[in-house]
């Protein structure tokens, strides 16, 4: 298992590996989401396209190699999510707060948070809001056993 800590204002990311069978977390404050882990290429790509249910605590760590602009888009998606990118200092850079899917008829844009990140988390829209952002900008995270 893989657990994730972020804190408002004291914020912190850390990440512990403890039993597979309980799944990994992230948790912010004393609220914690069970996450799928995207580290390669395919991962990320799929990310939760397809996906028709999320539930209030669940959704997906995005990890990438290095830190670059990560602009993500909900083409295939059909659930609003927060979108947020955390950087290499484990600051959160940006927050995408309650992103609609793209619809049939329109052209799919891509949300760009023109800040470095090295990795993203995509939990159900409006769950970050209602149960544990706070201040974003102010947040600091400290990055723990993942590998």
């Amino acid at each position: 298992m893989v657990v994730i800590f972020l804190l408002g204002g004291l914020g912190f990311l850390a990440l512990s590996k403890k039993n597979e069978e309980e799944g990994n977390r992230v948790c912010f404050r004393n609220y914690c989401f069970k996450v799928e882990l995207a580290r390669t290429e395919a991962e990320r790509r799929q990310g939760l396209m397809f996906r028709k249910n999320l539930g209030e605590n669940e959704g997906m760590f995005f990890i990438f190699e290095e830190e670059g602009v990560y602009p993500f888009w909900m083409q295939n998606t059909f659930l609003p999510l927060d979108i947020i990118w955390i950087d290499k200092n484990f600051q959160v850079v940006y927050l995408s707060e309650n992103t609609p899917p793209c619809k049939k008829d329109l052209p799919c844009l891509s949300i760009n948070p023109r800040k470095k990140a090295k990795y993203a988390l995509e939990i159900k829209g409006g769950g970050g809001e209602k149960n544990w952002f706070g201040h974003w900008s102010k947040s600091k995270a400290l990055w723990g056993f993942l590998r």
